[in-house]
Parts: C-alpha cells; sequence; structure tokens
C-alpha cells in the first residue's frame, strides 16, 4: 500500500514542472498563491495537470488551470466539530455566505476524486453534514451565515429571521441540490456517515416543506416582503406571491436566480424535485431502513411528476408541446427561461434521463431561440439571461448548459469558443457579460460559474471529445 502511495506523489511531483511550464504558455496563472489557498486536494492537483497535458490551445488550458480549482482556492473552510465530525462551510464567491444551491454545485464537480484523497472527502463529507444542519434551522433560507452573525439583508420586514440566516428566500432548489450531492457523494465512496440523525430530520423537514408549498391548506406561513426598488426583490399579495390552485406541484417564492417568481409553480425546479426525491427514499430504504419515510419521498415524487405532466405543458406555435417555465395551476403559464440552474435549459444535465424526452428536447429549441424574452444575441456572444441583471446581459452558465446537454460536436465547439472569447481575457468566467461587449460584465469573482467550466472541460475530455477541445 505504501508502494501505492509512494508512487502516486512521485508521480504527482514529476507532474508540477510540466504543468508550471502550461501554465505560462498563455499567461500566469490566476491562481491564488499556494501557500493562499484555503484547501488543497492532491487528487485535484493530478486531475488538473491530467487534463492540461492533453489540451493544446493555450488560452483553454490557462482558463482550465484558474477555473477548475476555484471552489478550493477560494471559498472552502473546513473544520471539525468537538467529536471531530466534518463541517465545511462554503462562500459563494465575493458574498461571504453559504448557498444551500451554490455549495452543493460548487464542490459537485470534486466528488468523483473523493476515494484517492481522505482529506477532500472529508471536506465534501462536511459540505453535506452543514447543508442538512443549516435546513433545520430554517427550512425556508436559501443563505446561511458563518455562525449567528446576523449578517445580511437588514431590510426584510417578512417573519423574523435566526441570526444563522443571511437571506430568506424559499427556493425548492435549497433542498435539491444537497440531497442530489449527498446521493452522488454515497453512490462514489459507499460512506454512510452522513446519513445519521441529521439527515434524518432534513430530510423530513423537506418533506414537510414541499408538502406544504404545495398549497392545498391555503397559503401557508411563508411569506416575503422587502423594502427595495427592485419588483422581483419582494413578493406581492403582502408577501405571499400570487395565487395557485392547489393540483399537486410545489410553489417556489423565489427562482435559483434569488429573484421572485411570477407564477408560483416554478417547473425547472419540480422537476428537479421529483428526482431528488426518487434519490432520498433510496437512500432511506438501503440505509436507514425508513421504509415509511421512503414511501412519502416517492409519493410525493409520483404526484409532482404526474401534475408536470398535466399542468406544465405548452403548445406552442413554433416548437410544438414544451414546458413552461412557470404556471398557476389556474391556466396560466410563463413561457421563457432563465440560466440559472435549475433551468429549462440544464433539465438533461440534473437527470440525464430527460435527454430523450421530446417535449424537452422541443424546449431547448425554444430556449436557445429569439421567442424566449431572455435569449440574447449580439457581437460579443449569445445565450440566455435573466432579469436578475438585466436586459442583453448573457450568463455563460447558459452557454455550459447548452453544451453540457448537447451530442453535436459543433454545437459544443460554439460553445466553447464563446466561452474563451467573453472572460474579457482575465482567465474566470463571469456571471454575465452584455451580448455586445464583454468587457462589460458582472461578479468578477464568481466560484460556482468557474468550477462549473472546469467540470465541462473534464467531462468532454472523459467522454472522449478532446478533438473538439483541441480544435478550437
Amino acid at each position: 500500500m505504501y508502494r501505492k502511495y509512494f508512487f502516486a506523489v512521485v508521480s504527482f511531483l514529476l507532474m508540477i514542472p510540466a504543468l508550471q511550464a502550461q501554465e505560462g504558455q498563455y499567461k500566469p496563472s490566476r491562481r491564488p498563491s499556494e501557500e493562499a489557498r484555503l484547501f488543497k486536494s492532491q487528487a485535484v492537483e493530478q486531475e488538473i495537470a491530467r487534463i492540461a497535458d492533453q489540451l493544446t490551445n493555450p488560452k483553454l488550458k490557462w482558463m482550465f488551470i484558474n477555473c477548475f480549482p476555484n471552489t478550493l482556492d477560494t471559498t472552502v473552510h473546513y473544520r471539525e466539530d468537538e467529536d471531530g465530525t466534518p463541517a465545511t462551510f462554503v462562500y459563494t464567491g465575493d458574498i461571504h455566505a453559504m448557498w444551500l444551491r451554490d455549495s452543493g454545485a460548487q464542490v459537485w464537480p470534486y466528488v468523483a476524486f473523493a476515494n484517492e484523497d481522505e482529506a477532500l472527502r472529508k471536506m465534501i463529507a462536511g459540505v453535506i453534514n452543514t447543508q442538512f444542519r443549516l435546513i433545520c434551522i430554517d427550512p425556508y433560507a436559501n443563505a446561511f451565515n458563518d455562525g449567528p452573525t446576523g449578517e445580511g439583508a437588514s431590510d426584510d420586514t417578512g417573519a423574523p429571521r435566526n441570526p444563522n440566516v443571511f437571506e430568506r428566500k424559499w427556493e425548492i432548489d435549497s433542498h435539491c441540490y444537497p440531497v442530489r450531492l449527498a446521493y452522488e457523494y454515497w453512490k462514489v465512496t459507499g460512506d454512510t456517515s452522513v446519513f445519521g440523525p441529521k439527515w434524518l430530520e432534513a430530510v423530513e423537514t423537506i418533506l414537510d416543506t414541499f408538502t406544504v408549498q404545495q398549497r392545498k391548506d391555503g397559503d401557508g406561513p411563508y411569506y416575503f416582503l422587502r423594502v427595495t426598488d427592485r419588483q422581483l426583490d419582494t413578493k406581492d399579495r403582502v408577501g405571499l406571491g400570487n395565487p395557485v390552485k392547489p393540483v399537486g406541484l410545489i410553489a417556489s417564492a423565489f427562482r435559483p436566480s434569488d429573484d421572485a417568481t411570477q407564477f408560483e409553480f416554478l417547473v425547472p425546479s419540480n422537476f428537479f424535485a421529483v428526482s431528488i426525491l426518487r434519490k432520498a427514499a433510496e437512500i432511506l430504504t438501503v440505509v436507514n431502513s425508513r421504509p415509511e419515510i421512503a414511501a412519502r419521498c416517492t409519493a410525493l415524487a409520483d404526484e409532482v411528476s404526474a401534475a408536470l405532466h398535466d399542468y406544465a405543458v405548452y403548445e406552442h406555435p413554433v416548437y410544438g408541446p414544451i414546458y413552461a417555465f412557470e404556471t398557476d395551476g389556474f391556466g396560466n403559464k410563463y413561457i421563457m427561461d432563465d440560466a440559472n440552474v435549475p433551468s429549462l435549459l440544464s433539465l438533461a444535465y440534473l437527470d440525464p434521463e430527460m435527454a430523450s424526452d421530446p417535449i424537452y428536447q422541443n424546449t431547448r429549441r425554444f430556449v436557445w431561440s429569439t421567442d424566449n424574452p431572455y435569449f440574447w444575441r449580439g457581437a460579443a456572444g449569445e445565450g440566455i439571461g435573466g432579469p436578475h441583471i438585466g436586459t442583453q446581459a448573457v450568463w455563460p452558465m447558459s452557454i455550459m448548459m447548452k453544451a453540457f446537454t448537447s451530442d453535436d460536436d459543433e454545437e459544443i465547439r460554439f460553445c466553447l469558443r464563446m466561452l474563451l472569447d467573453t472572460d474579457a481575457d482575465l482567465g474566470f468566467i463571469h456571471e454575465s457579460f452584455h451580448k455586445d461587449d464583454a468587457s462589460s460584465f458582472t461578479r468578477e469573482w464568481f466560484a460556482w460559474q468557474n468550477t462549473l467550466f472546469g467540470e465541462l472541460i473534464v467531462k468532454l475530455v472523459n467522454d472522449g471529445r478532446l478533438n473538439i477541445l483541441n480544435s478550437l
């Protein structure tokens, strides 16, 4: 065993000079100095070297080296509780709070290497443990402080906020990402330590919250009001949002962009809920031997899935049947897509089985067209944005989702070229860029987008599509 680890370390050390040389082929690395990096993983460094060694485009290589470890380098704060249980807090980047969605997505690509690096495995377990603990603190919160600091948006005038809560916007995906991460971690590592009492409390909290937000017994306890100059930063009807007809779908007061929904049944997030409820049922059955809770998960997943079929489909005059972005059960539908994941475009990324759904494929064509009111095309690039930033702002996340969900080499190549051309030559992926001027962008430090870019490059190499990357 020691021989194996000795040769692994030697192999890695031999790769360092080559990696450093590769960094200099375009520009110096923009990673923090080694001593300033918040978390270090030998397995991830080996993967960076492995991938970079195969990339012949100097800028692509440079951006990959900068981006893939960005979450580890700059946002991960690993700790252990008094009993030695891992507890990891992850910043979203330039905002020093932990979003349940972002943190789950940020560490997702590193799960694949958890068996090769014990420190990395414990760090990811710590993220999962922290996420379950935070859900139990306040099931309607989307972002949390690093302890009970009371920081956050002080102008909320809704329900009293726990000092651990940074922001209290109810978003379905805040409960979905932690389960997705925990399930993948379990499948890769076989470690069941994260599925203890706090997991059971969290999953019952998720079930209770989803059930209440089906609105079968009225509006429920949640409301959100904020004094703001942004329409989508608060909810109408005195914080309750627009009425819904209880048809089995789950209401989400806010979108993954943290913008308020117009019609409360957010379709992409309901699809995501179906997926994670089935994953939770498997964990509860195999690991916890709790068939009664598993049955609740499965029944709710079946109900939401049936309701999506009955109420989320719109017959578009150009594209045929497509999925609406939002609906209310009364027959009203919002026909658009927003870049932030979960989005309609990202459905096949979150659940690969969706790729074979003809309605999804129709929807995919619609959202990447000027028939989607939040699709922009200009001199710098094209893609989906959303009302969060404003008009004519493309989110690179949408470009990456188009590449992730594509089987067409030229389409993937087109997306990659845009990603390389719209970084403002800074080596990182930004939140958004203006369709006509990539130097006009938002959020220079957005760890999720950076790590997602690295995830895409790793996937393409592992899928045997190195030829696309090296043809740029």
